[in-house]
Formats: structure tokens, C-alpha cells, sequence
């Protein structure tokens, strides 16, 4: 193992720099303590602002780490799915953004309320919390993780006391600003983001030419650079189930997300909302190729050295232990902070919302005293979730995230679904039970295909778990001769 550039307090060091300057940005943006500023900045954020910051919250510590480690086995295979993101994102943009801005929502799931009723609203907001909960911590983890290992281990630290130190430093700049504060402190992260992935490409760049140079391969014809696959539908880097499933996940990770969707509705108007989603869209699909390009940069790097290192581990062995260089060390923590952080902070700004507007009803909303105490009950909660996945979580994290993903939103697509595209009623009782069961039935089919096939539904389990719960809500169904929302 090769000598750490930078050392566990030099790291430490990064890192509360880091947090001070997130929370200076926090002090000075508060403009109002309401819970209307808190939940959507008073509908007053500038679109262009949301959409930069957005690509920050969407990426995220597991895409900074464990897509660049997927490119060794899968090639850039991953850009398949970008491009699905890309389709999703144009059904939010024009599907689902103009009705919740003609509703005038605070949390999203008060339009299955309309909808429906008040069981279907408390049981989408309800799959949401488990969902955004799950997904967060997961982002989180593998960040803390990473951290625990080069840094608070060597200092004698235990795991959960850096996790609660964590928290609750997302806690102090998020619990008075919410969302106009997030708004700047996303966008703030997005610049340290983005600029860590350029210095570390530029770095690496050498390494690049070196495995070209190797295999005697140009760009087009290296395995690593293989972005299309045609050929086996049975495998899971097939185009068509990489692509549809993209498109899937984004429809239900961001326009079903109230987390995701929350900066959107703090837009002034819904043009702007559908200014900043195309915006961002595009803009997303050329950050994702940058990081399978550095994926290709560290395998070659790693190949070069002699290093059996692989996966989640690539990125922060080589620059911290092994590349020599003092800038590809701090580019490496500040975009992973960056992009933990700006996942986790709106995060925990989302489940407050929905939990104070669809679980404990309106006039809780209003209520500054319970939106204080709700933040910090999710504020905890994160830490205990995190404790357990220490225990739990193998080294994919991007793959059980997506996986996760696929029986938690599921059912959240499967009611938007019904109702937009349909003018049948629910029985609102039944609806809980549809939501439970499909997730059920999704895994137990997922496992029988696989013993009996050698098939794995992977990433397709979400539009499986969502026909089984469309399903379920059609037999719950019955017409209606009036207009339904």
C-alpha cells in the first residue's frame, strides 16, 4: 500500500474548511424563517441557479465514486442509461411540472390527495419517505465509508461518531434556510464538483494515452470505451433495457422525488421550471460521459502502477495513496464531499416537507416549531439508518441503489401513472395494500426468474414492480362519469 499524499488531518482539515464556508453561504441567504421560504424559497429561486446546483444534488458521492469503478467491467455501458435519463426527464418536464404547478403544491403527493383521496396520499408519501431515507443514506455511507477509512480510523475515531458529526453538520446550515438556502449551497457544491472532475481528468490524461498506446487500440476499439451493446438481451448492459430503464428511474427518482422536485417547484413560474430541467438534462449527460472517461483514466492508471485495486475502491486508493500528487488528493475530497453533501442536504429538506404536508396535514405545515422538530427527527434517523448499513451494504453501492430504487418507487409510479392516465376512481382503503404486496410479488418473481433462467430482472425491476402494482390498482378501480384532477 503506497503512502497516503494527504494525510488523515490534512483531510480533516479539507473538510471543516468545507463546512465552515457551506455554513457562512447559509447565514447570508436566509432572507425569511416561514415555512414557505423553508419548503420552496417563497417560488422565487432563479432557474438557472436551480438547474446548476441540480447536477450536483443529482450525482451525488456514489456517482463520483462507483461509476468511474463500473468502466473496468461494463465499459462505458452506462451512458446507455444517461441517455434514458434524458427521455425521463422530458416526460417530467412536460408531463408532470405543468400539473403541479396548476395545483400550486407544496409536496407533490397532495396531487394523489386530490386524486384519489387521503389513504393514496399517505401511502405516496409514505413510499417516498421510505425511498428518499433509503437512497439518501446509501449516498451517504459510501462517502462516510471513505472517509472512515483514510481518515477517522487513523485518528481513532469510531464509525458512528463520524456519522453523527456528519448529520448534524447538514443540520446547522440546513435548519433555518431549507431551500433558499440549498438552492446557493447546491450550486456552490456543483462548482467544487464539476472543477474536481476536470483537475482529476487532466491528471489522469496521461495514463489514457498510455493504455492506447499499450493495446495498440484507438478510442473506438478499446473494450473499455464500448458504449452501445446490441447483442444479448439477457445481459444487463443490453441497449434497449439500459435505456428504457433510465428513462424509468428518472421518471420516478426525480419527477416522483419531492426532493427532486421541490427545487423545481421554488421556480418562479413553470417555464422556468421546464427551462432549468432541459437545461440541466443536457448539461447531465456530458457530466456523466466526463466521469466514465476518468472511470477509463483510473483503470489505465491502476494497470499502469501494477495495482489490484478495483470498483468502489479505485478512485480514492489512487488519489490517496498512490498517484503521488497533492492535487489530484484535494480534488478527489472536495469533489466527494461536494457531491455527498448536495445530495444530503436537500435531502433532508424534502422529507421534512412531505412528512409536515402529508402526514401531519396542513396546519402542521404552517407550524415553525414542528417543521424545527420534524428536521431533526430525520436528522437522526439518518444517523441510526447509516450505523445499520455499515453492516449490510457490499461494495456496489450504486448497484443496490438502483435496486432499491426499483421496489421503493415502483408503486409511486404505478399511481401517478393511473392517474394521469386514467379517469378511473380508487377504493382509497385498498391502495396500501396494492403498495405492499407489488414490491412482494416483484421480489419473489425477480428470484424465480433467476433460478429457473439464469435472467436477472436488474434494473428492470421498477417498471416490473410498477405493471404489478398498475395492476393491483385497476382491480381496485371503478369508472366515473365526472372529471377527475
Amino acid at each position: 500500500m503506497g503512502e497516503v499524499v494527504w494525510g488523515p488531518w490534512g483531510i480533516l482539515g479539507v473538510v471543516v474548511a468545507y463546512f465552515a464556508m457551506l455554513i457562512v453561504v447559509a447565514r447570508r441567504t436566509v432572507r425569511r424563517r416561514d415555512n414557505e421560504a423553508f419548503f420552496l424559497a417563497s417560488r422565487n429561486a432563479p432557474w438557472m441557479a436551480v438547474a446548476f446546483g441540480m447536477i450536483g444534488a443529482s450525482l451525488s458521492g456514489v456517482t463520483f465514486i462507483s461509476v468511474p469503478g463500473w468502466v473496468e467491467k461494463s465499459g462505458f455501458s452506462y451512458l446507455q442509461m444517461v441517455l434514458g435519463y434524458f427521455l425521463g426527464y422530458v416526460v417530467v418536464s412536460r408531463v408532470l411540472l405543468p400539473v403541479y404547478y396548476r395545483l400550486g403544491l407544496t409536496s407533490i403527493y397532495g396531487y394523489l390527495g386530490t386524486r384519489f383521496g387521503p389513504i393514496t396520499r399517505y401511502t405516496g408519501s409514505s413510499f417516498f419517505l421510505l425511498s428518499r431515507v433509503l437512497g439518501s443514506c446509501l449516498r451517504l455511507y459510501l462517502v462516510a465509508a471513505v472517509l472512515q477509512n483514510l481518515v477517522f480510523d487513523n485518528l481513532g475515531i469510531p464509525f458512528w461518531a463520524t456519522t453523527t458529526l456528519t448529520i448534524a453538520l447538514i443540520w446547522v446550515y440546513t435548519q433555518q434556510g431549507g431551500i433558499q438556502t440549498i438552492v446557493w449551497t447546491d450550486a456552490l457544491q456543483t462548482v467544487f464538483l464539476l472543477t474536481a472532475l476536470g483537475l482529476s481528468l487532466y491528471h489522469l490524461w496521461p495514463a489514457v494515452e498510455w493504455e492506447l498506446a499499450k493495446t495498440s487500440l484507438g478510442w473506438a476499439d478499446h473494450p473499455m470505451s464500448r458504449i452501445f451493446f446490441w447483442d444479448d438481451p439477457k445481459s444487463g448492459q443490453y441497449f434497449w433495457r439500459q435505456f428504457f430503464s433510465g428513462a424509468l428511474i428518472t421518471i420516478s427518482m426525480t419527477g416522483l422525488d419531492q426532493d427532486m422536485m421541490q427545487k423545481n417547484l421554488s421556480c418562479r413560474s413553470v417555464s422556468d421550471a421546464q427551462k432549468n430541467m432541459f437545461w440541466f438534462s443536457l448539461v447531465l449527460i456530458g457530466v456523466n460521459a466526463v466521469f466514465l472517461l476518468l472511470g477509463f483514466a483510473l483503470t489505465a492508471e491502476a494497470g499502469r502502477l501494477g495495482l489490484d485495486v478495483h470498483g468502489d475502491a479505485l478512485f480514492p486508493e489512487l488519489a490517496l495513496r498512490h498517484s503521488g500528487s497533492l492535487l489530484l488528493g484535494l480534488a478527489f475530497v472536495l469533489g466527494l464531499i461536494a457531491a455527498a453533501y448536495s445530495s444530503a442536504d436537500s435531502a433532508l429538506t424534502a422529507l421534512t416537507a412531505s412528512f409536515c404536508c402529508d402526514l401531519l396535514g396542513e396546519r402542521a405545515a404552517q407550524s415553525v416549531s414542528i417543521r424545527k422538530r420534524v428536521h431533526l427527527g430525520f436528522s437522526l434517523l439518518f444517523i441510526g439508518v447509516i450505523i445499520a448499513l455499515d453492516r449490510v451494504v457490499d461494495r456496489h453501492v450504486i448497484e443496490t441503489l438502483f435496486k432499491a430504487a426499483g421496489y421503493t418507487y415502483g408503486p409511486l409510479l404505478a399511481l401517478f401513472s393511473f392517474g394521469l392516465m386514467s379517469k378511473r376512481a380508487l377504493y382509497d382503503r385498498g391502495v396500501p395494500w396494492v403498495c405492499a404486496v407489488a414490491p412482494a410479488l416483484t421480489w419473489m418473481l425477480d428470484a424465480y426468474v433467476q433460478r429457473a433462467h439464469g435472467f436477472s430482472l436488474g434494473f428492470e425491476v421498477l417498471a416490473v414492480n410498477a405493471g404489478i402494482s398498475t395492476l393491483g390498482l385497476w382491480l381496485l378501480s371503478r369508472p366515473v362519469s365526472q372529471p377527475t384532477a
